[in-house]
């Protein structure tokens, strides 16, 4: 598994020393935050980079007035308790994490504050109480996942007008994952179209797994979790190759030879998490901050896939995307 450091050299600089959360200031001690990210540090380099330079802007300094335990899943939701363990073990002030880490984290501490970055359904998960008052030891930000599934389909049907089957992929083992393909599948009766579904929740299923629907849809859509983050380009080297077009939910999704992708701004879900992370170690209850949601979404589109796909993008849909990957 991989260890901490390997963005921290990125909190270098200057920073004025701010007041620590409570249990901080009774140690002696700088308060630690614990990192859990759920896929790679080459799959979630954008976001974790975002987060420590939030951090950094808000006063927190590595080494001087903050310390960061950071551990990688990679991919691997059973990792999330070996962590989890750890972080207590290490004590923490606060854990960072996704909404998978942080249901596995919730199930080891009811006590060590816990900042989500991404959770699909938090309420239904049982990450919180509610948005407004969370309640407990849990906050953070979600991704309103039953409404991007409608805007996927009918941005893919933009792209690929012809669609009349649509394939689903999923990692049925996370929770938020098999959320994002049961809107998926409504959303596409909605449009009228037949669905067949790919159900994953192993490295060694996407093979299989994707081969079940080669022949059976003309698009795909992949429900984003930490498994597919960490093998996105597999799946989609996958797709391309069956001349599947694809829908994703995130820039590096689309960068890794994905169609297109949209979905929340991740790299700003970070940097907001980074502002939970501060007003904690401020003295702030995670029980008493408000789960936010997205405020800033993003279209990307790779027409170097889409050449490859022989489809014309629309010049309409190209003015509109937040990125265009040639």
């Amino acid at each position: 598994m991989s260890t901490r450091r390997d963005f921290v050299t990125s909190l270098g600089g200057a920073a004025a020393a701010w007041p620590l959360a409570a249990r901080a200031q009774q140690t002696g001690r700088v308060p630690t935050i614990g990192y859990m990210g759920s896929s790679t540090p080459v799959a979630q380099r954008r976001q974790m980079l975002a987060f420590v330079q939030r951090l950094r802007e808000l006063g927190w300094s590595e080494g001087r007035n903050v310390a960061i335990e950071i551990r990688w899943a990679e991919g691997q939701i059973d990792r999330f308790s070996e962590i989890a363990a750890e972080f207590l073990r290490l004590k923490v002030d606060v854990i960072v994490t996704t909404g998978a880490g942080a249901a596995v984290a919730k199930q080891a501490t009811s006590v060590i504050p816990i900042v989500f970055t991404l959770a699909q359904d938090p309420i239904g998960v049982g990450l919180v109480a509610s948005l407004a008052r969370p309640g407990g030891n849990v906050t953070g930000l979600s991704q309103q996942q039953a409404e991007l599934a409608g805007k996927r389909i009918e941005l893919l049907r933009e792209v690929v007008p012809n669609i009349r089957r649509l394939a689903i992929l999923a990692n049925v083992g996370n929770s938020g994952a098999a959320l994002d393909m049961s809107e998926a599948q409504a959303a596409a009766g909605k449009f009228g179209l037949a669905v067949v579904t790919a159900a994953v929740r192993r490295p060694e299923d996407i093979v299989p797994a994707s081969e079940s629907i080669r022949d059976r849809a003309d698009a795909l859509y992949v429900c984003g979790d930490v498994l597919q983050a960490t093998y996105r380009l597999r799946i989609n080297t996958l797709a391309l190759g069956w001349r599947l077009p694809t829908m994703l939910s995130t820039r590096e999704d689309a960068e890794a030879a994905g169609l297109m992708s949209y979905g929340p701004n991740y790299a700003d879900q970070y940097r907001r998490a980074a502002e939970y992370v501060d007003k904690i170690l401020r003295g702030a209850r995670p029980a008493d901050l408000p789960v936010e949601q997205p405020t800033k979404f993003e279209l990307v589109i790779n027409l170097t896939t889409a050449k490859a796909l022989d489809l014309k993008i629309p010049e309409s849909f190209l003015v509109r995307a937040d990125e265009i990957v040639e």
